[in-house]
């Protein structure tokens, strides 16, 4: 918990000290009120004391828990201010850390876990400094100030709030040491119930398809169940220490009162009155160090919670992302869009053995290279290493003359036009999730110079860049017929459209970046034989000139590529032209056969 502590600015450490400075002003003003108590009881019990007196020392009360309560707003908005701004900057700071992740890193940290850390730990900490700056720093100064007052009063009062608190700390020791593992627990039994329902929720299709509701619900009862238990556990020790307190707070006042008769009694005099002065002060002042005892009590309550928390936030910000930028952000001109493979291995992170062995291959500008191969053969695992989402284990993948690991990031990926394996659609319209292609690059209006180009001329150039991407995939046709066909609404993971039209738009937001290298992962599978000709057809001619690598499963889709790669069990077994292929390379040729006659292979 000291260690996440540090993100905290120097501006909100000072206003922590100004509420410490007021919850000394509150303490003080809290622990004068049985001083005029003793003072009332005192003027009430003398026979020359005079109603205004009375008044007087009553009005001060009065004061003094205006004064009180001040202090206690101006605490509890400092407190919710440190709060919400810490809690802020931490799930920004988590946020940015998770974007900076690599695929390695990502897969290291489940995705519901990663929602919980980011929501529910960052709220029990931020719920832990909006009460810990009221609880935990008042509740010291108000116990040590309260026994310095008790302690001048008598030792037969002292030594009963003595044995008060024993008994209170006993309490609290057995209750923590029964709720402590079972808090533990809690945010584990969360991530669990997160990644239950997130899974349920997303295959919910292949839930209702296959009649599994029952299934289903009986693995979230199960999740469900362990939370619920483990809160009830910890809930059923915490009641015993509400009626607990309550005993212990009604025997130190029944205590105080018959050692105070025994007192009384044994006084002479003026002495008595004096004495029950002292009892009434002594009771109020007994009653400040149980509350204070209280206040802790709250926050042990809470601490291993939030312990938990922080240790899980800390896990996620101080995990070091494995691929980190190179300096370069430029390449030579006369290369642009050239890729090479260099002796290229790879294996996954903490596995024995590796997916891709000694890859070498050179794509020129302008060419298309195509991969096919067996489920399982390293397709996708290749061309994802060009974006950098794993680093090769050996070797090296060139871009431009230029290993991919000397560029920044954001100057590798500027290159790349990426169309993944499932496409990914973002809640939004469909010109914005077109615009999320969008590099940076200024676009050209004919007839103006940079100067003279306006906000609306931006806006028309960027609306019909849209248009031409979206015209390219294949995608006009139903983009018009949609109610407000551009700006028309897309869900969440793009739900309200078909696969075919999500593949279409991811083509259409790589078009419309105008990248050196287009990257297809399998992203023409869900369209029919048509629309994938007249796509690729239409993709030749507005993007010659530009790389392309594709990977997929049907002959047809890359029969017309440049070159073919031939992948099996992390091999490459051939590479050349469909007829090349079809000549000298047996598992090119059984992937061929599987899929079409001869005579259209013969065609």
């Amino acid at each position: 918990m000291i260690k996440i502590l540090k993100h905290l600015k120097l501006t909100e450490w000072l206003l922590i000290l100004v509420c410490v400075g007021f919850l000394f002003a509150q303490t003080w003003l809290d622990l004068k009120l049985p001083d005029y108590m003793t003072d009332i009881t005192r003027y009430v019990e003398t026979p020359d004391s005079t109603m205004s007196q009375i008044w007087e020392t009553g009005g001060k009360m009065l004061l003094c828990t205006l004064g009180s309560a001040v202090t206690s707003v101006i605490v509890g908005y400092f407190a919710a201010r440190i709060a919400a701004g810490f809690s802020k900057r931490l799930r920004s700071k988590l946020f940015h850390r998770v974007e900076d992740f690599s695929m390695e890193e990502i897969n290291g940290f489940s995705t519901a876990s990663l929602i919980t850390r980011s929501t529910n730990d960052i709220t029990q900490i931020q719920m832990f400094i909006a009460m810990g700056l009221q609880i935990i720093i008042k509740a010291p100064i108000l116990a040590v100030w309260a026994v310095a007052k008790i302690s001048t009063k008598s030792w037969e009062w002292t030594a009963l709030t003595g044995g008060a608190v024993a008994v209170l700390l006993v309490m609290i020791a057995a209750i923590m040491i029964y709720a402590l593992p079972k808090f533990r627990k809690i945010q584990w039994l969360t991530d669990n119930l997160n990644r239950v329902t997130r899974e349920n929720l997303t295959g919910i299709r292949v839930v209702r398809a296959y009649n599994a509701e029952k299934y289903e619900q009986a693995k979230f009862e199960v999740a469900n169940s362990d939370i619920t238990n483990n809160m009830l556990s910890v809930t059923r020790a915490m009641t015993v220490f509400n009626p607990g307190m309550t005993l212990v707070m009604s025997g130190i006042t029944l205590g105080i009162y018959w050692i105070g008769a025994y007192l009384i009694d044994a006084a002479a005099g003026m002495d008595k009155i004096a004495t029950f002065s002292n009892m009434v002060a002594f009771s109020g002042y007994a009653m400040q160090v149980i509350m204070a005892f209280m206040m802790l009590t709250i926050t042990f309550i809470m601490a291993p919670r939030v312990q938990v928390s922080a240790k899980r936030i800390n896990e996620v910000l101080d995990t070091k992302p494995r691929i980190l930028d190179g300096k370069s952000t430029q390449s030579p001109a006369d290369v642009a869009g050239e890729i090479e493979f260099r002796n290229v291995s790879f294996k996954y992170p903490d596995a024995e053995e590796y997916v891709l062995h000694d890859i070498s291959f050179k794509a020129r500008k302008g060419e298309t290279v195509a991969f096919i191969g067996s489920t399982g053969s390293g397709k996708s695992t290749l061309i994802n290493l060009v974006p950098r989402f794993y680093d090769v284990s050996e070797g090296q993948v060139l871009i431009d003359d230029v290993d991919v690991r000397e560029y920044t990031q954001e100057a590798l990926h500027n290159k790349i036009g990426y169309v993944p394996q499932r496409a990914v659609l973002f809640t939004g319209t469909v010109s914005s999730n077109i615009d999320f292609g969008d590099n940076g690059q200024e676009l050209v209006i004919e007839g103006k110079s940079a100067g003279e180009v306006t906000e609306e001329d931006r806006k028309a150039a960027r609306e019909a860049e849209i248009r031409r991407a979206v015209e390219i995939a294949q995608g006009a046709e139903f983009v018009e017929q949609m109610e407000d066909k551009y700006e028309a609404h897309i869900s969440q993971g793009g739900t309200n459209v078909s696969g075919g039209q999500k593949q279409r738009l991811a083509i259409a937001r790589a078009i419309y970046r105008k990248p050196e290298i287009y990257i297809f992962d399998d992203s023409f599978s869900a369209l029919d034989y048509k629309t994938d000709r007249i796509l690729r057809s239409a993709l030749r001619k507005e993007t010659s000139g530009v790389t392309s690598l594709i990977v997929a499963q049907r002959i047809g889709t890359i029969r017309d590529a440049d070159r073919i790669i031939v992948l099996d069990e992390g091999n490459m077994v051939g590479m050349g032209t469909h007829d090349e292929l079809m000549k000298n390379c047996e598992v090119y040729q059984q992937i061929a056969y599987s899929q079409l006659s001869k005579e259209e292979l013969g065609a």
